[in-house]
């Protein structure tokens, strides 16, 4: 019985040769999967809060750049090139240098706390994709509603649908280089926009400013629908 279990242990553990220390099995070599997770990764007894945010907004004011310059994942995005079939449809005054469009979402994701994680999903502007809205909010939180202040008017649609479906919303004033900067109450005055929505006035390029404002929408969401 002895010399079996000798027999066993020789076989498990290659012997070192010349000089040449024994070299580990197969299990001990294998990565540890943990390596590198967060404490709520590895805690089964709870798990973080997924949340939904929708990001909408008129055509170029932003919501791609937002997504991309905020999202820990590569985003997701359906850009397609414009053609001359948008000439006549999709104003370029403002963005003369924009080549492509988004045609169905943009998608990222962020971790804002070990228990909140946002997925923030991002809605094409013109018109014409509008029926995907209805779909693209259902389950969400709350919107962050991008406006431009040298066309401000773009944005009513969206302000006006979340409206009538009672979705907490903020505004989020993309300020462009270059660009007049306004004062929070007279953006609010030329939206309409009841004094208890917030306004933020951000960068879309930039991460810190993304972060604060989906701040601001989780915050109000949470004030809105406290339940």
């Amino acid at each position: 019985m002895d010399s079996a279990v000798s027999d066993a242990t020789s076989v498990a553990e290659p012997p070192a040769v010349a000089g040449i220390p024994a070299q580990p099995t197969a299990e001990a070599s294998v990565p540890d999967p943990e390596e590198g997770a967060q404490d709520w990764q590895l805690d089964h007894t709870r798990a973080p809060i997924a949340t939904k945010v929708v990001v909408a907004g008129g055509f170029g004011v932003g919501k791609t750049t937002f997504v991309r310059a905020v999202s820990e994942i590569t985003p997701l995005q359906t850009e397609a090139l414009m053609t001359s079939a948008s000439e006549g449809t999709d104003d370029l005054t403002a963005t003369p240098d924009k080549l492509t469009t988004t045609v169905a979402m943009d998608f990222g994701r962020i971790t804002l706390d070990d228990d909140l994680v946002l997925y923030v999903f991002g809605t094409p502007g013109q018109q014409r994709f509008w029926f995907m809205w209805d779909d693209l909010v259902r389950g969400a939180i709350g919107a962050i509603v991008m406006a431009d202040t040298r066309r401000l008017t773009d944005c009513f649609p969206a302000l006006d649908y979340f409206e009538s479906c009672g979705l907490p919303y903020i505004v989020a004033v993309n300020h462009f280089e270059g660009t007049e900067r306004f004062e929070i109450e007279d953006v609010r005055d030329a939206l309409t926009v009841p004094s208890h929505v917030p306004i933020m006035i951000m960068d879309a390029r930039k991460r810190y400013s993304v972060v604060e404002t989906l701040l601001a929408m989780v915050e109000h969401a949470l004030e809105a629908t406290p339940e």
